[in-house]
């Protein structure tokens, strides 16, 4: 695709992104878009929030469970970026943060000591280079109207992100049975869903792994100090004002750690 076109499209989720508004999906724009393309603007619309002061503290796999991918129509996840401004370290002031339409993911979140460069990244490699995981939550948001979108509109609109929030727990993966982790994650009080760490590609390294890998593609490497989150362990639930989500990380020998997500 021509620079001119991906720039104007990196633009637009850019504008979008600032003016709070939703824009119509890209693969009604242009339907000739591939997926390469979609990272291409993704790239873009990451260099735009870069140049206005933001700073990369990670990456992100989106897509990872089978209902989401059929509803895309794609067999593999994707992936976006963090940045500093996403980060949220208490509660999460909807309007400040310029949400849209959120959605409350429970995730496992790996902060890495080392770097990892694909392509060849194993599970073993990303255990190795995990300082610590914690539960988190990240709370995806589309700027593309009404959540109608196929897998070139969430690539490019850096996986469907808004921002994420990281438990005070740190754990160390090597002594945990990762696949087999469990979450229970209640709304408002009652409870909603549950699920386990193999619910993301059989267990959550293996997904940090496969990013290492295709982001390697891309030239773009983990980093040391990168937080990385790992895809929902559960189906994504929309949030409102007024709402709070708990999630509860646990294996067999009892509770682990916890994380909030409370909308002002």
């Amino acid at each position: 695709m021509p620079a001119d076109k991906i720039q104007h499209f990196g633009a637009a989720l850019y504008e979008a992104l600032r003016a709070r508004k939703t824009i119509a999906p890209l693969i009604e724009q242009d339907p000739s878009l591939t997926l390469d393309d979609a990272y291409a603007i993704n790239l873009d619309f990451l260099s735009r929030r870069v140049a206005d002061g933001e700073k990369v503290v990670g990456k992100k796999i989106g897509v990872t469970s089978k209902a989401v991918q059929d509803m895309l129509g794609v067999h593999q996840p994707d992936f976006g970026f963090l940045t500093d401004w996403m980060h949220v370290a208490g509660d999460i002031d909807i309007d400040a943060k310029a949400l849209i339409a959120p959605r409350a993911e429970a995730e496992i979140a790996f902060i890495l000591k080392s770097s990892l460069n694909g392509p060849g990244v194993t599970a073993a490699d990303v255990l190795a280079a995990t300082e610590s995981i914690a539960p988190c939550f990240e709370i995806v948001d589309s700027r593309i109207d009404d959540w109608k979108i196929k897998i070139v509109d969430t690539v490019s609109d850096n996986a469907s992100c808004g921002v994420y929030v990281i438990g005070e727990e740190r754990l160390d993966p090597k002594k945990l049975d990762l696949p087999n982790l469990h979450v229970a994650v209640t709304k408002n009080g009652e409870p909603l869903s549950e699920g386990y760490g193999h619910a993301v590609q059989g267990d959550p390294a293996q997904a940090v792994a496969w990013l290492a890998n295709t982001l390697g593609a891309y030239g773009v490497t983990l980093d040391a100090g990168d937080v990385i989150l790992s895809g929902s362990l559960v189906p994504l639930a929309p949030a409102v004002k007024g709402d709070r989500f708990e999630m509860t990380l646990s294996n067999d020998a009892g509770p682990l750690g916890t994380c909030v997500a409370n909308f002002v």
